[in-house]
């Protein structure tokens, strides 16, 4: 079994009315948004869910309609929902904008919603081997201090922890402060996965990161492919599957789950297992990842591929 910990939330996506429409009042046109389930820790566990991985989330969701869809939409992935904690306060939301230069950015609703309520769970479900984090769950308090005692507390059970900061900058309001809490996580994490944006705004290298507690970091270079350091100093890097890119949106937590599912393939989801992969284990798994990862990038939003349409690792 592999946990998701982390958040669920609307992607709020405008369906028109770009920065050039205007009526006739001269102001500007606000687009039709059409709601979308997302959240990269939701993205991650339906994609394991559709790679045919035993999953489980793990996150606090609203009762409201958002809330329901979002317990649907894992369901429907085949996400054991029963670690899902809920709550009356409204579910967080991502609103897309798109600037002058046709460039999206998103502002976010995260005040008082339902994730930032998340508290550590007695106990996670049983046969759990791998639990993973990231993105705005680590972020935001006071549940970014819960997941962080999941973190840790499932790392000294001696399972395995992957992290993907996934960096969503407007988000931190004290840069410092996130860098160190981020090292201080290091100790803690099995594999940490990050692209190379995330890197840069990080500071630091993978050696660094390694020297402090993972077995091995994945930085993934879009379109250019992945890499992946190990402890025993070894590096390797597969290229990027060619495909007509639709959008991004998801390819990161796609790369996350099919990580995690092919770790799960190989038999390897212990700490001491994933340290001990060889470079040939690793290029067959980045170039699962990188297959999977091309697949969403096809097709609009948040759509992970099947198991079917992966093939085999």
């Amino acid at each position: 079994m592999i946990v998701v910990a982390g958040e669920a939330l609307i992607d709020l996506v405008p369906l028109g009315g770009g920065p050039g429409d205007r009526p006739a009042g001269g102001t500007a046109a606000l687009p039709d948004l059409a709601p979308r389930l997302g959240g990269g820790p939701f993205n991650t566990a339906v994609a394991l869910g559709r790679l045919g991985s035993a999953v489980a989330f793990c996150s606090r969701v609203s009762r409201d309609a958002f809330g329901d869809a979002l317990l649907g939409g894992l369901r429907t992935a085949g996400v054991d929902v029963s670690p899902v904690q809920r709550g009356d306060e409204p579910t967080t939301l991502a609103v897309a904008s798109i600037g002058a230069d046709g460039s999206a950015g998103y502002s976010f609703y995260v005040e008082g919603t339902a994730d930032r309520l998340f508290a550590v769970p007695d106990a996670l479900p049983s046969g759990t081997r791998a639990v993973s984090f990231g993105t705005c769950s680590l972020v935001l308090e006071p549940g970014a201090s819960a997941y962080e005692e999941l973190m840790r507390s499932a790392a000294a059970q001696g399972l395995v922890t992957a992290l993907d900061p996934n960096i969503r900058a407007g988000l931190i309001p004290d840069a410092d402060a996130y860098r160190a809490r981020f090292r201080s996580w290091l100790p803690s994490t099995t594999l940490l996965k990050l692209s190379e944006e995330d890197a840069a705004w990080l500071g630091g290298t993978p050696r660094e990161w390694l020297a402090a507690g993972p077995a091995a970091v994945v930085v993934t270079r879009g379109g250019d492919g992945l890499t992946v350091f190990t402890r025993d100093g070894g590096e390797r890097a597969v290229p990027g599957e060619r495909v007509d890119v639709v959008d991004t949106i998801g390819a990161g937590d796609t790369v996350n789950a099919a990580l995690l599912h092919g770790l799960g393939e190989q038999g390897a989801l212990s700490p001491a297992a994933v340290g001990a992969l060889s470079g040939d284990d690793w290029v067959r798994l980045l170039r699962f990842a990188a297959r999977a990862a091309a697949i969403t990038c096809s097709r609009a939003g948040a759509e992970p591929p099947y198991a079917s349409e992966v093939g085999a690792l």
